[in-house]
């Protein structure tokens, strides 16, 4: 990871190690400006004032190995983003002074949402602030559910599914029952129109065509006159007055005299005479035939005109047209199959309510046995690591309890012999409880446990909940605070472990967590009398001696401190060389 002008750090570079790697530094010197990075990486808040003193911009860019296939492959692949020949895969962020944002993937301009989508499959950072979460009760089922995985995740996807038509058909019983007297008046009115509606039984552009009809009944004579005129012009008298031959007789004779003529040019027009005469006989059928179809029928014109009132009383109540009034019954009829309230309506809604509450049910204990058997494995599986992590009398257990429902729940269910909420993660409340030592009582984690044992608990969840995360690479900022001694040790070598299979950046103040490392960072501050100025610097074997005796309540300036600090490096490196790997929890088949 490269950064840029952010916070104190003018210019860093961190070589992380693909096992466990960790951050230390004096207070203030820019140790959490490594986890804002990683949090900007990850589509975390861009701010200004994050900006480096002096600075136009904020750069943070992480090179992220991803094999091609994988998920966070993928999610560069749909937005154009390119990984290198050796399959990493490069993001960037940039937080301008002025607090604007931008992004990049895999050589691609992208927006910040995808940074984040990216970090789900690839990065998960844990700070203080997680213990803070750990306490409330929703976090803790999340935790429960990581753990069980499959077990809970199948039966609570389809609980889900089936929640959501229950809870449809619910709300729709209930407001056809409350509103029945809304509805059925609604329903009257709707009946009243479709009987209207029915009644005339108005055809598609039937009022289009009834107007051109009318038209044409309404003038009649007129159009007779004016048909007969063109006829006449066109074919001349009926009686064959050969003083009134029409276009068609004088055309006809015009073509005689052409063909008799001796003129080769001449008799050339004759064909176009004889083609002007054929267009002109087709005309003259045409208004031949329209007279002999147009007739004054008073009666039609009466049964057209009534037909017309009948259409205009629908479309002045209805729709501008007839196409519209018969788009008004459409929705008229299905808007009435809703708003049925008769008793066999609600009936069959209470039937299908009730066949699916059954069904909700069963799932609901479906559940509520997979976390039951998953609190009790997570349960002991945590308790064996807070042995190791100098808690060797606690215990931690997770009480996996129904959620009662209060009066006047709408999401009320009956599972068992008991009504309870049906939320949208089940009807369980989960509570983590720590027993402090033998014969304590069982308390809410946040009520029995100090800030130091809190950080151990947590650390001890993200142990045993490594292998069930996909997420390849951990990071915790501080998570050690409160802890010491023993307790110490036992932080560090829990992180070397995990390191086994993921991973592991650590941000710590102590040197017993931090002498479990396979590479130690060290960020440095110098300052110039007018600029404060940070970097990141990989340390040799020779430099984290000094760097471990320095957190040693600063007893990197004697040879106690020194020979102190190298015991610990050795007793470390024969720790992790002996160290077993973190078990799994086996999956039902």
């Amino acid at each position: 990871m490269r950064i840029n002008g952010l916070g104190v750090i003018d210019e860093a570079t961190l070589e992380l190690d693909p096992g466990f790697t960790v951050v230390t530094g004096e207070t203030g010197a820019g140790k959490t400006m490594v986890v804002t990075g990683l949090h900007l990486l990850g589509g975390g808040r861009a701010e200004a004032s994050r900006v480096r003193t002096g600075a136009d911009k904020a750069v943070v860019e992480g090179r992220f190995q991803a094999p091609a296939g994988s998920p966070a492959a993928k999610v560069a692949e749909e937005v154009g983003g390119e990984a290198d020949e050796d399959g990493s895969l490069i993001a960037i962020r940039t937080v301008g002074a002025d607090g604007r944002s931008r992004a990049h993937v895999g050589g691609r301009s992208v927006p910040v949402g995808v940074l984040s989508e990216l970090a789900e499959q690839l990065i998960a950072v844990h700070g203080q602030n997680d213990q803070l979460r750990l306490m409330r009760p929703t976090e803790q089922r999340g935790v429960l559910d990581r753990f069980a995985g499959d077990d809970v995740a199948e039966p609570l996807r389809e609980y889900r599914s089936i929640r959501e038509e229950w809870l449809r058909v619910t709300t729709e019983l209930k407001e056809r029952t409350e509103r029945s007297r809304e509805l059925a008046r609604e329903a009257d009115l709707l009946r009243h129109g479709l009987a209207e509606i029915d009644a005339v039984d108005p055809k598609a552009g039937e009022d289009l065509e009834l107007h051109d009809e009318a038209r044409r009944l309404a003038d009649a004579d007129q159009l007779r006159e004016a048909a007969q005129g063109a006829q006449y012009a066109v074919s001349g008298s009926l009686e064959g007055d050969p003083d009134n031959p029409g276009a068609l007789g004088l055309i006809s004779e015009a073509a005689r005299r052409l063909s008799a003529s001796e003129d080769p040019k001449l008799r050339e027009m004759e064909p176009r005479l004889v083609e002007a005469a054929t267009l002109l006989a087709d005309v003259g059928a045409e208004i031949s035939g329209y007279l002999d179809h147009l007739e004054a029928d008073p009666g039609r014109l009466e049964q057209v005109l009534q037909r017309q009132a009948e259409l205009k009383a629908l479309t002045r109540k209805y729709a501008a047209d007839v196409d519209g009034v018969i788009a008004w019954a459409a929705d008229a009829r299905a808007r009435l199959n809703g708003l049925d309230t008769s008793e066999e309506a609600l009936t069959g809604l209470a039937t299908r309510r009730d066949e699916l509450a059954l069904e909700l049910a069963k799932l609901a204990e479906q559940v509520t046995a997979a976390r039951v058997e998953a609190a009790g494995e997570l349960g002991k599986a945590v308790t064996e690591e807070l042995d190791g992590l100098a808690m060797p009398h606690a215990s931690v257990e997770l009480a996996v309890r129904p959620r009662h429902a209060e009066a006047g729940d709408a999401q009320a269910l009956v599972v068992g012999r008991s009504i309870l909420h049906a939320g949208s993660s089940g009807v369980d409340d989960v509570e983590l409880r720590l027993i402090s030592h033998p014969g304590a009582p069982a308390l809410p984690v946040h009520k029995g446990a100090s800030g130091g044992e809190l950080s151990r608990v947590m650390l001890a969840l993200e142990v045993v909940l490594s292998h069930s995360d996909p997420v390849p690479t951990l990071v915790f900022d501080e998570v050690d605070a409160g802890v010491g001694g023993r307790a110490a040790v036992e932080v560090g070598r829990r992180l070397a472990r995990l390191a086994r299979s993921h991973q592991v950046i650590v941000v710590t103040h102590l040197p017993q967590v931090a002498a479990f490392a396979d590479r130690h960072l060290v960020v440095d501050k110098s300052a110039d009398g007018t600029f404060t100025r940070s970097a990141v610097r990989r340390l040799d074997e020779t430099q984290r001696v000094v760097e471990l005796a320095r957190m040693l309540a600063g007893m990197d300036s004697t040879d106690t401190g020194r020979a102190h600090a190298e015991e610990l490096l050795a007793a470390a490196k024969a720790d992790k060389s002996s160290a077993p790997v973190v078990r799994r929890r086996k999956k039902k088949a």
